[in-house]
């Protein structure tokens, strides 16, 4: 439904505008979205393989050996890319009201949450449900430990370590290592070959 503008809640999400999650064809969405994640959590592991099919069909893209544990979570799933080998261990939850790309041979594990969205700060607009998202980006051969968040418009660099229970509200170098809640600059991750 569009709205005074002419355009869609949806298409005022895709731009990273402000727009309303109380919305029909949104909600369309995140239904398909549910029937897919819910395909995907009951399906035997040994049919389900990698990633159950309606949820692959869902996907903006999935790398060569992708592999989602379950359970797994998504809001609507057509935000989400995966590269090569990438690895989300049980209990992953992108809530991906923008694009979520995750680079080649990227490990999550347990319990791992990415959140785009963000609601509105004035109480009145959130009761409305007017909220904002922003992108996650995250590189290549990146681990992330489990139960960590990461927050919308973050961008994690190629290599990095996101400690488990993390918090992360800012980009991430690449090669970092961080911890905490925020996530503050620990160190170094280990170079090629090193442990």
């Amino acid at each position: 439904m569009t709205g005074p503008t002419g355009r869609s809640e949806r298409q005022k999400m895709a731009a990273g505008e402000w727009y309303r999650c109380i919305d029909d064809e949104l909600d369309a969405l995140r239904w398909q979205a549910r029937r897919a994640v819910h395909s995907h959590n009951s399906l035997p592991p040994d049919q389900r393989g990698s990633m159950a099919p309606e949820l692959h069909a869902l996907f903006a893209g999935i790398g060569v050996g992708a592999f989602l544990e379950a359970p797994f979570h998504c809001t609507y799933g057509f935000n989400i890319s995966l590269g090569d080998a990438v690895y989300l261990n049980a209990g992953a939850t992108l809530l991906d009201c923008a694009p979520i790309r995750i680079g080649s041979r990227t490990m999550l594990g347990p319990n791992v949450q990415i959140y785009c969205a963000e609601h509105h700060k004035d109480r009145a607009l959130r009761s409305q449900g007017l909220e904002i998202a922003l992108p996650v980006l995250i590189g290549e051969d990146v681990w992330i430990g489990g139960g960590a968040v990461i927050l919308g418009g973050v961008t994690i660099g190629d290599g990095a370590i996101i400690g488990a229970g993390s918090v992360v509200t800012r980009d991430v170098a690449a090669g970092a290592m961080v911890a905490g809640n925020p996530a503050r600059l620990m160190g170094r991750a280990a170079a090629d070959g090193q442990a």
